[in-house]
């Protein structure tokens, strides 16, 4: 284990495990359907990896880079890169690393569907419901977290741990 990490949250094994029943919710949601999974980077990537694998869909992948204005009240989303393709029409699954307050992917969905996609379902590897402070709920949940701070298989703290293969608790001495 990592020398800044408290504790082991949630081990890659357990990640693994959950991604394959996820996947399997997915087989039967878009059973003879195409979807598009939109991975939201960076940290959705570890998780899209280990999701898509167990993905019997036809899939394809586009990503985004967005993020939102400071403030609890904006809803201006910044896109600092968008998808590539066309997406009208097209089924998507945002993969999300996690949830926190919404902000962001609330304001994903919104984009998403005024550009008239035909449907938009949320994979996100953990929820925090605490942290929620817009109205927003994911279609698949890997995990429900408390209200602490995490890094690993995709989530960092300033573009450090994203490559820890399970989900830990930060000590406090690394971000206080």
């Amino acid at each position: 284990m990592n020398d800044s990490i408290k504790e082991i949250l949630i081990s890659g094994d357990q990640i693994t495990q959950r991604c394959k029943e996820m996947a399997a919710q997915i087989n039967e949601d878009y059973k003879g359907k195409k979807v598009i999974l939109l991975g939201l980077l960076k940290g959705s990537v570890p998780f899209l990896s280990e999701l898509s694998k167990y993905i019997e869909a036809e899939v394809s992948f586009e990503y985004m880079n967005v993020s939102s204005y400071d403030g609890v009240e904006s809803k201006t989303l910044v896109v600092k890169q968008d998808v590539e393709g066309p997406i009208a029409g097209k089924n998507i699954i945002i993969v999300e690393d996690i949830i926190d307050t919404g902000k962001t992917l609330a304001n994903v969905v919104e984009m998403l569907y005024d550009r008239d996609v035909r449907s938009v379902k949320v994979a996100t590897m953990l929820d925090k419901p605490e942290g929620r402070t817009f109205d927003i709920k994911a279609d698949y949940v890997g995990f429900e977290i408390p209200n602490a701070f995490v890094v690993g298989f995709g989530l960092d703290f300033n573009e450090r741990f994203r490559q820890l293969p399970y989900v830990g608790i930060l000590k406090e001495s690394c971000y206080k």
